[in-house]
């Protein structure tokens, strides 16, 4: 069976460690029923992914990569 990524920023909901209760959104990304960031500006929320996963002690290469990672997910496909 294929990983389930989160529909906004593509991290394997397996390794969300909230679990955010929703079945499409990990918990960085989904709270109190809705989505964290309503915007549709993908570069900004490249950006301030990027700074949270650096925050949570995740390497800048790393951390660069997965943000790239996101204009993959469901949520910014057409943007």
């Amino acid at each position: 069976m294929p990983t389930k990524n989160c529909e906004s920023c593509f991290m394997p909901l397996a390794k969300d460690p909230k679990k955010s209760g929703s079945d499409k959104y990990c918990s960085y990304c989904f709270s109190n029923g809705k989505l964290c960031y309503e915007g549709d500006d993908l570069k900004f929320f490249q950006k301030k992914s990027y700074e949270g996963m650096i925050n949570h002690g995740m390497n800048k290469y790393s951390a660069k990569f997965f943000s790239w990672m996101i204009r993959f997910a469901p949520r910014w496909k057409n943007k």
